[in-house]
């Protein structure tokens, strides 16, 4: 649902709060170690975000997409924590996001994952080394394993919310 309501506000946006694309928040890029922050859009429009790309996935799947942990903040809405598998998830799946001993379930819409314990998994992220997502794979006949470096998620992090406060 919330890719569809994504593709929505993109397709709404005005062009020329596009034309120039996402803008770094910080130094070299927006690079803050593992993670990247930006921000797009103007106004009540305005999107923070920061990502991270996965550090290693097991098994490898042929075709794969881009595999990213994302953590957006918008008005009206807080640390919405979004995980893009790469290709479309079986309907249904089920799908977990592991920090140390913290546990944060996922449901699925096409291929992205969202949880409702945004805030949670924000907080396992500031605390936290790594981070370990488990679900299944394209068909469901396979368990997909992506570990994500929180290494700089606590910058990225402090960058998004006070451009997107």
């Amino acid at each position: 649902m919330k890719s569809l309501l994504a593709a929505c506000i993109l397709a709404l946006a005005p062009a020329a709060a596009w034309a120039a694309g996402p803008t770094p928040l910080g130094p070299n890029g927006g690079q803050h170690g593992a993670w990247i922050a930006a921000t797009y859009g103007s106004g009540d429009g305005k999107v923070c975000y920061a990502f991270t790309r996965v550090q290693s996935s097991k098994p490898a799947i042929q075709s794969r997409g881009k595999v990213m942990l994302t953590v957006t903040e918008r008005k009206g809405s807080r640390d919405e924590v979004s995980i893009a598998a790469g290709y479309i998830y079986p309907k249904d799946a089920k799908v977990t996001l592991t920090v140390g001993s913290k546990s944060f379930d996922f449901y699925t819409d096409q291929d992205f994952a969202f949880t409702a314990s945004g805030k949670d998994a924000v907080a396992a992220f500031q605390a936290g080394d790594g981070a370990t997502v488990t679900g299944p794979g394209p068909r469901g006949k396979i368990t997909v394993t992506d570990q994500f470096s929180l290494a700089g998620f606590s910058d990225a992090y402090k960058a998004i919310t006070t451009a997107c406060p």
